[in-house]
């Protein structure tokens, strides 16, 4: 029997898994309310947005007369900004995303993929740009794009991810979805080139309830996903005050690290729905900086 190379074993592999990660996206996308996603701001289009008052500087020709002659105050009729944003997403898929507590809980990679493709697609949906970053897949429109994403999000060889921040797009969106918990050093890098470069986005830090709640006590083994570290304990319990203290800290950094950069941040655990998490990051894709 012919052995599969390695690259072409993973390629089928993740193969099999496109269509039902598909199939869940596009149902979790379609709990979703679709609106005119992030375009509610002044600027070039045909869509009446709103009245306001005149300022020094403003046209004469942008005065609405009808709406003016209701009062003394001349009015400026403004029509919604319908240019199309580009949004670029980066989903952790390093071996440390892989990890479940619980075998009724999808791994953290799951989930992070799957919340990022039903996002994709009510993006692509409203018209808006979406991609990957690295470059791998550039953001474009259309319906095409969706299974581009989907055959973009390979698994990473190491423990823990750095997203990637080339492909992101000056003055555009961006969506990071990981654990956080390898270094941040990759981390802030990252936003430090989206912040000199316009890019405003979203933190989502997914993780599982086990990871929150440390229910472990007496001999325990505790090892990496990809098997580079382990540690065994007789008293696991009293490990776990530290244990807490230690995530709480990691949590507060991820936080910093988005608030300097002018972006966002939310944590996400398994045990929850998805559909909170894909609409908090679908509204957190329309509100500005």
């Amino acid at each position: 029997m012919t052995t599969l190379p390695p690259l072409r074993g993973l390629a089928e592999t993740l193969g099999a898994t496109l269509p039902p990660l598909l199939a869940q996206a596009q149902h979790l996308a379609a709990t979703i309310i679709l609106g005119e996603h992030g375009r509610r701001q002044s600027g070039m289009g045909d869509a009446f947005w709103q009245f306001r008052p005149a300022m020094a500087g403003d046209s004469l020709r942008r005065i609405d007369w009808r709406r003016s002659a209701r009062g003394d105050v001349p009015y400026v009729r403004e029509t919604e900004w319908q240019a199309a944003q580009s949004v670029v997403l980066w989903v952790d898929g390093a071996r440390s995303m892989g990890f479940s507590g619980a075998k009724a809980r999808p791994p953290k990679s799951d989930r992070a993929r799957l919340i990022a493709m039903a996002l994709a697609i009510l993006l692509l949906r409203g018209g808006e740009r979406v991609g990957l970053s690295g470059g791998d897949v550039p953001p474009r429109s259309g319906r095409a794009q969706i299974d581009r994403i989907a055959e973009g999000l390979l698994d990473e060889a190491a423990d823990y991810g750095a997203p990637r921040p080339e492909g992101l797009v000056p003055h555009g969106r961006a969506v990071f979805l990981s654990d956080f918990l390898g270094d941040l050093a990759p981390l802030e890098i990252a936003l430090g080139r989206a912040a000199d470069s316009g890019v405003t986005g979203a933190l989502v830090q997914v993780l599982d309830p086990a990871e929150e709640e440390f229910p472990f006590d007496g001999r325990t083994i505790f090892e990496s996903m990809g098997g580079s570290l382990r540690h065994e304990t007789l008293r696991a319990g009293e490990l776990r005050q530290r244990y807490l203290d230690r995530l709480a800290e990691r949590k507060e950094q991820v936080q910093a690290l988005a608030r300097v950069a002018g972006w966002q941040y939310d944590c996400h655990h398994t045990g929850q729905g998805a559909q909170a998490a894909l609409l908090w990051l679908y509204r957190a894709m329309e509100r500005r900086r």
